[in-house]
């Protein structure tokens, strides 16, 4: 019996990393040292997805894995981003771990950022979900079980009322035609709140919505405590 290969998870909260994760653990190949988040330090959120901290938190417990931060300053430059990263990447490096995993699944430009930045420490990439057809992707998502709420759509392509929607077939349905089912092109991100995946599922109520930048819809999740 081989041992499994001990890696790294770059968890966003959202769909397409619940998928890459449900992917990686059928194949039974990998141990998950951590899931490992960027978190904006200014706002304590999951960057991009604009997710509160302890919501994240809730995922980890939730699926039973540890959960490794990397803060950044809100605008940070490439530099910040890359530097930060390399030293949480070296950290789990001198504890056995050669690879990190991503949920991209088409963008070539990506991938290559990172596997370039991977390289300069000499680990490596693994895309569970790369090239796959991703109007059977988001499909598969919610045959699963899967349940997410989509938390920032960009209205540079899309309307404000898809933000703050569950993400589910009729969701879909309603995408305009230039726009890809799993925002693979940046234009929704969401938070997985429950799944096969999941022990618990994750509690939130849908707090206000606020346009940011002039360009991102942003629907705030709150957390519910028990009793509430």
């Amino acid at each position: 019996m081989s041992i499994p290969e001990k890696v790294l998870f770059t968890w966003s909260g959202g769909k397409d990393s619940a998928m890459a994760l449900y992917e990686l653990e059928m194949t039974e190949g990998y141990e998950i040292a951590a899931l490992l988040t960027t978190i904006t330090e200014d706002f304590d959120r999951i960057s991009m997805h604009g997710v509160r901290t302890a919501l994240l938190e809730q995922q980890a417990e939730s699926l039973r894995l540890p959960l490794e931060k990397v803060y950044i300053t809100s605008n940070a430059s490439n530099e910040e981003y890359e530097a930060k990263m390399r030293d949480k990447l070296t950290h789990y490096q001198g504890q056995g771990v050669s690879s990190v995993v991503f949920g991209d699944v088409f963008l070539e430009n990506v991938r290559e950022y990172r596997e370039s930045n991977l390289a300069k420490i000499g680990m490596k990439g693994i895309f569970p979900l790369w090239e796959r057809n991703t109007v059977e992707l988001a499909h598969t998502f919610v045959d699963l079980g899967f349940k997410a709420v989509v938390t920032c759509v960009d209205s540079d392509v899309l309307d404000r009322k898809f933000v703050g929607r569950v993400f589910d077939e009729r969701f879909i349905s309603e995408l305009p035609d230039h726009i890809d089912p799993c925002g693979e092109n940046g234009e929704f991100h969401s938070f997985v709140y429950d799944g096969p995946t999941f022990r618990e599922r994750i509690p939130y109520r849908k707090g206000e919505t606020v346009l940011r930048d002039s360009r991102f819809y942003y629907c705030d999740l709150i957390p519910v405590l028990s009793g509430q």
